[in-house]
């Protein structure tokens, strides 16, 4: 199992077990989280799906395509997020994305910005990626900020990147490389 330590959170790659306080999670931020991220299913918010999800997760995991961590609270040990390390790419571009999500109740105290810390350090320490990228709404200015705080730059912005909540919506596109992290 894997469990990145930080000062005020933790990282720790979700497991079957989590599946229930992973639900409770995702439920009491249902209507925070979808601002900005696309519509689900009802059946999205049940333990089941979020078992499978967790399950498949690992299965990438093995394959060393994807890594899916809880972020918890150092203090009490309570899940207040999730962080992912997805579409890894190996060479030529040997390169990363990094997608968070933190507890509405728990925004603003730095949780965000250390867990990014970790996983990116993780990325280039441990998976031994180049580059990590992020999407990122321009509306959504608490993630810019814990975007830059752990390092990323702003490269650029996508046009329609994404279709969220019946829209196409612009993303910064951020990154940092591993010689400037």
């Amino acid at each position: 199992m894997i469990l990145l330590e930080g000062q005020t959170c933790y990282l720790r790659i979700l497991t079957e077990d989590d599946a229930s306080r992973f639900t409770e999670l995702l439920i009491a931020n249902k209507d925070y989280w979808s601002v900005f991220e696309p519509r689900h299913e009802a059946s999205y918010f049940s333990v089941n799906v979020q078992r499978e999800k967790i399950r498949e997760a690992l299965y990438q995991m093995r394959d060393r395509r994807e890594y899916n961590f809880g972020i918890f609270d150092a203090e009490t040990s309570q899940l207040i997020g999730h962080i992912s390390l997805y579409s890894i790419k190996r060479l030529p571009f040997s390169s990363g994305f990094v997608g968070y999500s933190i507890d509405e109740r728990q925004t603003g105290k730095g949780f965000g910005t250390e867990a990014v810390h970790l996983l990116t350090q993780f990325a280039f320490e441990k998976v031994a990626l180049h580059r990590v990228e992020a999407f990122v709404s321009p509306r959504n200015t608490g993630s810019v900020k814990v975007l830059e705080k752990a390092g990323y730059s702003q490269e650029g912005l996508l046009r329609k990147l994404l279709y969220i909540n019946g829209v196409w919506e612009d993303h910064y596109m951020y990154a940092v490389v591993e010689d400037h992290f």
